[in-house]
């Protein structure tokens, strides 16, 4: 869960970091603030609940560190959803009109964020499953 966790943090930092000054997948900005917004307030509350979770939860009611958890990865999945629309820039444009497709300065082209967002979106589902077994 350590590594799913930081592989999504890294996600989110880095992605915010690479695309500060372009456009995203034709959508503006709008995408990437979802992404960075929601990708924050997903690792400072999954860090509470695993950090904090064996002292602090103890001394909240069972509703709250359960919604906590909730909330949590309702986050989650709002940034790999968000990271994919990320990735779409990189589709190939059709039409008369169509502007080419998206590039960035850190490679030469969409390698490094399939692996770090579709990481991410595995990782979430296995930090669901885990939420959901019990097992955080």
């Amino acid at each position: 869960m350590v590594l799913c966790t930081l592989l999504a943090a890294a996600s989110v930092v880095l992605t915010r970091l690479r695309l500060r000054r372009g456009q995203v997948a034709g959508r503006g900005r709008s995408v990437l603030t979802v992404h960075t917004v929601a990708g924050l307030t997903a690792l400072v509350l999954w860090l509470a609940l695993l950090v904090l979770g064996t002292t602090w939860l103890d001394a909240v009611p069972d509703d709250a560190a359960s919604l906590l958890g909730i909330v949590a990865l309702a986050a989650w999945w709002v940034t790999a959803g968000a990271g994919l629309m990320i990735l779409a820039r990189w589709l190939p444009a059709r039409g008369k009109r169509a502007a080419a497709t998206a590039t960035d300065g850190w490679s030469a082209g969409p390698g490094l964020s399939l692996l770090a967002h579709l990481g991410t979106l595995v990782c979430v589902g296995v930090l669901t499953w885990a939420y959901a077994d019990g097992r955080v």
